[in-house]
């Protein structure tokens, strides 16, 4: 039996199961399954092992499936879990459980998930997270009442200064607004919240990507970038301002220029990230590029947590259709990021 166990362990990244009647537990099971090296990262699944078990049943995905805990050796032949369920006050009944109809338990599931995996990494036991989607609907049942899984993660590392930006080799995209209704994103539009993402979107590609020097394009929000005020004013009076408190010796700062320009720019690597004003202006042009393999990352936590950059997927969960590949790509990032803040 293959066992890791020395005296420096390997960095262990916990990849946490989302909601347990989503497309989280298949694509766990995908990717863990195919993964050919080990080198120094090493996979753990926070989550449930009966939850687990049925679905590689189900699917005739032929895997081992243990408990772990931290200081225990990693076995690097089975999947290793860690279930907080005991500390965590509820109880999965896995084959009780329908694939694709969340409800009150699988959003405390959801959620004892998130809290045991920030509370692990924070102790040291851990290194960094990857985490599955949830459910917000199921999240707000089970009593959490967060927008989504940065602002939940945000409150559990009592981090004010975190923003959410969409990885990927091709582009990469910071949002000023996140889940805001489009008829509200004008009057939530403002200049230091701008200086702010633009800022922590610097940080971000110094620290966590090792750019020694990135640039950073800020798009308009109007069409044109506002056409010399004539098309709206948002430019002149917000984003133009933000801009030019902005400018640094660490970075290139570039805007605000037209959204139906800056993305493709960025994409032929005139830039290496894009400040969006809103949720669908920045997303739409990356999941075109990134649909399979795209990344969600939280800037500004004091632990690293890497994501997929789909949802739930309750139409076909349990079915088999499910690709893997952005948990790939979220867990690869995840292990740069990790070599990236250990470099000495």
């Amino acid at each position: 039996m293959n066992k890791i166990s020395s005296n420096r362990r390997p960095y262990l990244v916990a990849i946490t199961m989302g909601c347990p009647v989503g497309i989280g537990p298949e694509i766990i099971l995908r990717f863990l399954t195919k993964r050919k090296t080990v080198e120094q990262y090493l996979p753990v699944v926070v989550g449930d092992i009966g939850v687990l078990q049925r679905c590689a049943a189900e699917l005739q995905i032929s895997v081992g499936i243990s408990a772990w805990q931290p200081g225990d050796p990693v076995n690097v032949e089975k999947i290793q879990v860690i279930e907080p369920k005991r500390s965590a006050g509820y109880e999965l009944q896995s084959e009780s459980l329908s694939w694709g109809v969340p409800g009150k338990e699988t959003g405390q599931a959801a959620a004892a998930y998130i809290i045991e995996a920030v509370r692990l990494i924070t102790h040291g036991d851990l290194d960094a997270m990857v985490t599955c989607p949830i459910s917000k609907y199921a999240i707000h049942l089970a009593g959490y009442e967060f927008p989504g899984h940065t602002e939940m993660l945000a409150s559990l590392c009592d981090a004010q200064n975190f923003g959410m930006m969409m990885a990927g080799n091709r582009l990469k995209v910071s949002l000023v607004t996140i889940h805001t209704p489009l008829s509200r994103v004008a009057e939530q539009l403002d200049q230091a919240e701008v200086k702010r993402i633009i800022n922590l979107t610097g940080e971000t590609l110094l620290k966590d990507f090792a750019l020694e020097r990135p640039r950073i394009a800020v798009a308009g929000f109007n069409p044109h970038a506002g056409e010399s005020a004539l098309f709206g004013l948002e430019e002149t009076k917000i984003i133009d301002p933000a801009v030019a408190g902005s400018v640094s010796e660490k970075w290139e700062l570039t805007g605000p220029l037209p959204p139906d320009t800056v993305f493709k720019l960025a994409f032929d690597n005139k830039f290496d990230a894009v400040v969006a004003m809103y949720h669908d202006q920045g997303l739409i042009p990356f999941k075109l590029v990134h649909f399979e393999d795209g990344v969600n990352l939280t800037m500004g936590l004091p632990i690293i947590r890497t994501s997929v950059d789909h949802g739930t997927a309750y139409d076909i969960a349990g079915k088999g259709l499910a690709s893997d590949s952005s948990l790939e790509a979220a867990f690869l990032m995840a292990t740069q990021i990790i070599g990236n803040r250990n470099k000495t």
